[in-house]
């Protein structure tokens, strides 16, 4: 992808797209609120998921070896993936030895950060995608990510051309659209003998997966299928059940300001009889302990997935998802994909500079992740990558020349008189339109006033004195 600022250029110039964004965004953020204010132990939870993490994030090697004995008893398999391709070879080699030509998926994240649907099409085996949203999605009407949802006249006109099975007069009623998909999916879901789930947390004590959906279709997935594969990243263990209750709180009121997830589902290994037949786990590292040896950037593994941060982010109410990449998004996608991907391509070292640093975002997470700190902090690793570079980028040049002009006074003055006069020939109409060079992606986002003909600092220089008897 490109630079963050590059990618977001059609969505910042795509004015239905940013009405949509704004009023997704206010809703989300008024829920949210409303579904806070009805605890009067808001801040004592929040702070109470906040140690959670730390401690679990602390003990990770503890917990996922507790967590490995436990499923394993439970007649799950446990699988370890150090990355993207050992994840990607071991859920195909799992899926090929069923034999199957399809997959149901749910909970896609996990599954779209080890890029799995390329690697299972190119062994021949399809992917289904089970969450309307994602349904939607991959018939062309959004991107991945809460954007913005179009009209249902335009779902419809998707549905009629791509949806297998969509009635010749399938009309626009959101009834009608969602009956269209349950039609299509119950067949897949019922016939399907493989599905791949990421999960929202799992319990160490007694190996139980835990997800969370609003549908039902997840537990469609994860009971129907004779095999079922769980991705998961390996900072969504906690310890024990009672810690699940904190999230259990949290989780739905900072989401989708709901007092309860409408479908929470919890499995533990198989039982024969009921359920899969097979059930496998795939932890994901992936860049997570490199994270976890960060004592700043380590915080942000303590994320539920609520996506409150999103819905007061100032940036992401203007560019949506797309700009961020296909898997982290908004404010948490920019302080943790650096730290999952490096920062040596310039989409990744391009997110920590996507804020405005105004701290919405570490107002409104449940678990308390200071993202301002953690993208201060990635920039400056940023900066410190570039700066061995055999040949300095152009910023790096700005900032150097500015640091030699400021760090004397007679150089410092000289640039003042010299910019001031040059501020002053580049104005029109009481404001500068733009300015030069690499300066000019500044300006022209910001409304720059005219420089006054004479700054502070040379009229204090000139004024009378006292000792005169000048006026002071």
């Amino acid at each position: 992808m490109p630079k963050f600022a590059t990618a977001a250029r059609d969505a910042l110039a795509d004015t239905r797209l940013r009405r949509g964004l704004r009023s997704a965004t206010e809703a989300g953020r008024a829920r949210q609120a409303g579904a806070a204010a009805e605890l009067d132990d808001w801040e004592a939870l929040r702070e109470a998921g906040r140690a959670i993490k730390d401690a679990a994030l602390l003990g990770l090697d503890v917990h996922l070896e507790e967590l490995e004995r436990a499923v394993t008893e439970a007649g799950g398999t446990v699988h370890w993936a150090a990355g993207a391709a050992e994840a990607r070879r071991v859920v195909t080699g799992l899926v090929r030895a069923t034999g199957e030509t399809g997959v149901l998926k749910v909970k896609p994240a996990a599954a779209r950060e080890i890029g799995l649907d390329a690697a299972l099409a190119a062994v021949g085996v399809t992917t289904h995608e089970t969450d309307l949203a994602e349904v939607i999605a991959g018939l062309g009407a959004v991107p991945d990510g809460p954007d913005a949802h179009p009209d249902p006249a335009r779902i419809r006109e998707l549905f009629l051309r791509g949806l297998p099975g969509a009635p010749p007069d399938l009309t626009d009623d959101p009834a009608d659209l969602v009956a269209a998909v349950r039609a299509d999916l119950r067949e897949r879901f019922l016939t399907a003998g493989v599905a791949v789930c990421g999960v929202d947390f799992m319990v160490a004590e007694t190996g139980t997966m835990v997800l969370l959906e609003s549908e039902g279709n997840g537990r469609m997935c994860l009971t129907l299928p004779g095999t079922l594969i769980a991705v998961a990243g390996i900072e969504t263990v906690v310890p024990s059940w009672t810690d699940l209750e904190v999230f259990l709180q949290l989780l739905p009121r900072s989401s989708a300001g709901e007092r309860m997830t409408p479908a929470v589902s919890t499995w533990t290994g198989i039982t024969p009889g009921d359920g899969p037949r097979a059930f496998h786990l795939v932890l994901l590292d992936n860049g997570r302990t490199k994270a976890l040896a960060d004592e700043i950037g380590r915080a942000a593994l303590r994320c539920i997935g609520c996506s409150a941060c999103l819905n007061v982010c100032p940036v992401y109410e203007r560019t949506g998802g797309v700009p961020y990449g296909p898997v982290h998004q908004g404010p948490i996608g920019a302080a943790l994909t650096p730290q999952l991907r490096g920062v040596k391509s310039a989409h990744h070292a391009s997110l920590p500079f996507a804020s405005t640093l105004c701290g919405a975002c570490a107002d409104v997470c449940p678990v308390k992740i200071d993202i301002p700190e953690i993208l201060v902090h990635l920039r400056g690793r940023v900066v410190e990558s570039r700066r061995h570079r055999p040949v300095p980028s152009p910023e790096l040049l700005m900032m150097r020349g500015a640091a030699w002009t400021l760090g004397d006074r007679r150089r410092y003055e000289t640039a003042l008189r010299r910019g001031t006069r040059w501020a002053r020939l580049l104005s029109r109409g009481g404001r500068i339109r733009r300015l030069p060079g690499l300066l000019g992606t500044w300006s022209d986002a910001r409304d720059l006033p005219a420089p006054p003909a004479e700054s502070f600092r040379f009229w204090w220089a000139g004024r009378p004195s006292r000792a005169r008897g000048g006026r002071p």
